[in-house]
Formats: C-alpha cells, sequence, structure tokens
C-alpha cells in the first residue's frame, strides 16, 4: 500500500515536471489560458454566489439562535458570520465544493482525450501534450480563484444581510456593526492563499488522474471519482497545514 502511494506520488511528480515547461506557442498559450479561465473560473460564478448566499444566511441564523446569553453582545453575531466565512467558508468550503466541479470536469475531459487517442495523437506530432492540455488549466484556474473567494465572502454577508433585513431576528444595524467590529485585514489575505494552493490542488490532481487513465468510459469515471476525492483529502491535509504557518 505505502509503496503503491510512493508510486503515485513519483509519477505526479514527473508528470508535473512535464507540465511547467515553456509553451512552444505562446499565442496558443494564451488563447487557451482565456479559454481555461472563462469555461473553469468564470462558469463556476453562479454556483459559488448561489452557494454563499444560503450559506451565509444559514450561518447568521444560527448564531443567532445559539448566541443568547446576556453578558454577549449582540453584534457578535455579525462578527461570527464575517469570521466563518473569511477563514474557512470562502476559502475551503469552498475549495472542496469547486473540487466535485471543476475537478471532476478536468478529470474527465483529459481522461476522454486519452481513451479516444487524441493525447497519443499529440506526442506522435512532437508535441508536449501535458503542457499544451493541462498548463492553461492550472494556470488559469489559479489566476481567477481568488476572485472566487472574495465574490464568496461578499455574497456570505450580503446572505446574513438579508436574514437581518427581512427577519426579527437581528436588527441590520447590530449585523453591520458585527461584520465592521475588530476587522483583520489579513484574514481576507490569508483566505486568498489557502484558495490558490487549493485551486493548484485541484487542477493539477485531476489532471493527473485524467492523463493517464487506461480504458474506456468505465475508467474515465472512475478516474474522475479519485480525483474528486483524492483532492479533497489533499485541501484538508493543506488547510491544517496552512492554518498553522499562517495563523500561529
Amino acid at each position: 500500500m505505502i509503496l503503491s502511494y510512493i508510486k503515485t506520488f513519483g509519477q505526479y511528480c514527473r508528470f508535473i515536471s512535464t507540465v511547467f515547461r515553456q509553451p512552444e506557442k505562446w499565442k496558443v498559450f494564451f488563447k487557451q489560458l482565456v479559454f481555461e479561465i472563462n469555461k473553469l473560473g468564470v462558469d463556476s460564478i453562479p454556483l459559488v454566489i448561489i452557494i454563499s448566499i444560503f450559506i451565509g444566511a444559514v450561518i447568521c441564523i444560527q448564531m443567532t439562535i445559539n448566541i443568547v446569553s446576556p453578558m454577549i453582545p449582540s453584534y457578535s453575531t455579525g462578527l461570527a458570520t464575517r469570521e466563518i466565512l473569511l477563514l474557512e467558508f470562502s476559502c475551503t468550503m469552498m475549495s472542496l465544493i469547486l473540487a466535485g466541479k471543476v475537478g471532476s470536469n478536468i478529470a474527465s475531459e483529459i481522461g476522454t482525450m486519452r481513451v479516444t487517442e487524441q493525447i497519443d495523437a499529440m506526442d506522435i506530432m512532437g508535441l508536449n501534450s501535458a503542457n499544451y492540455i493541462v498548463l492553461p488549466k492550472i494556470i488559469g484556474f489559479v489566476l481567477f480563484v481568488p476572485v472566487l473567494c472574495v465574490l464568496s465572502m461578499f455574497m456570505g454577508l450580503l446572505g446574513g444581510a438579508l436574514v437581518a433585513q427581512f427577519t426579527d431576528m437581528i436588527s441590520m444595524e447590530n449585523y453591520e456593526f458585527g461584520i465592521q467590529s475588530f476587522f483583520n485585514e489579513w484574514y481576507v489575505w490569508y483566505a486568498i492563499i489557502k484558495t490558490i494552493v487549493f485551486a493548484y490542488i485541484i487542477t493539477s490532481v485531476a489532471a493527473f488522474y485524467g492523463y493517464y487513465v487506461k480504458g474506456g468510459s468505465l475508467e474515465v469515471g472512475q478516474a474522475s471519482t479519485k480525483a474528486v476525492v483524492s483532492s479533497s483529502i489533499l485541501i484538508l491535509l493543506a488547510d491544517v497545514i496552512l492554518t498553522k504557518l499562517l495563523l500561529q
């Protein structure tokens, strides 16, 4: 079992060393980069908006219900909602959700190219297929994912504001005061840094499993599943390590 993991890790390192090479044609690379940013990043915006609004609203409701002590100030609901969104949800939880959408998309796309022998055709023509196919995906998603992270923060706070506006659970004044109180700018950068690392994990791991698919359509589906599971585990592991390094 351990030897199998070591072999897979070594194969992954060789794969990444092949991916991160200078593109043969920069014009083609930038064209692919824009395409991947639109497909992997821009197309994820509706999902991020919907989930963040509802999660922000749920967090606000739960904080209001559970913070009942008279010793705790009323603005604590807004403060807790902000901290939860900034520190964990908009970076870690959102990345886990995107691992399912983006990771499975990448693994299935590249896996389909492998089983239909499109990648073999590129190799025969002398192209660096890993660099041509994978590098724009990794760079494109890593460049755009901070936008998704900040958007998730904003929409999550908006979801909490909707609860304050349309219910009597908390006043809008207390909610606004809470999300402004004791604000630490580093938490925003902390979330962005983590999201960038997670974006690299999602794209590189998914591309790795898709690139080395053997078989047919059944194996492509299995590769997509392995990509999502593996990237999710690595995201949680990286979350622990980055939290220790960045918040100590």
